[in-house]
């Protein structure tokens, strides 16, 4: 895949949304690496980093305190508004309202659950369980704090079907789509 670049003196916003173990966080670090912009990925992963809690314990804290997912959603937002980037996920495409593309990475359980436990190993049954109640709880935590319904993606620019493409082949539809729309164009 060749690199692309965006036009000089354009500033060029990608939100890329998706489920957990839908590609997610590789595509959308492929995508910046590919455009040479920054790679925003603040999530819960990255509020445990900083705060020495587990990932566990920043989901059952966010279960009952909203303000987890709030600095979350917040500093993305505030990272993405700096200039050229590419913010990856789950709430990218409804809360970077400057978004100049917005995609969404759609994949079965099934195969989110299969990258999962490549990437972090396990038992297969223990992480779709752990995946679909993940889901669950996101999808009524994002509704109650902010009305959002992530299972209602249809005005994403895109939607790609992540479970039956490789991280460079939706890559290289989005770099697509953002040439066809003039936000970018080979280097």
């Amino acid at each position: 895949m060749g690199l692309y670049r965006i036009p000089d003196g354009m500033t060029v916003r990608v939100a890329v949304s998706g489920r957990s173990g839908c590609g997610n966080t590789t595509a959308s670090a492929l995508l910046a690496r590919a455009l040479g912009v920054t790679f925003v990925n603040y999530t819960f992963r990255s509020l445990a980093g900083e705060t020495g809690l587990s990932l566990a314990e920043i989901l059952e804290r966010a279960r009952t305190d909203d303000s987890f997912d709030r600095t979350v959603d917040a500093k993305q937002v505030e990272l993405a508004e700096r200039g050229s980037c590419v913010l990856g996920s789950r709430l990218a495409i409804w809360v970077l309202k400057c978004a100049d593309l917005k995609v969404y990475l759609d994949a079965d359980a099934e195969t989110r659950a299969a990258r999962i436990l490549r990437r972090e190993g396990g038992v297969i049954a223990d992480i779709r369980a752990f995946t679909l109640k993940r889901d669950a709880e996101d999808s009524a935590r994002y509704k109650k704090l902010y009305g959002i319904d992530t299972g209602d993606y249809a005005f994403a620019d895109m939607v790609v079907d992540a479970a039956a493409a490789e991280p460079e082949q939706i890559i290289l539809s989005i770099l697509e789509e953002l040439a066809r729309r003039n936000l970018a164009a080979p280097a």
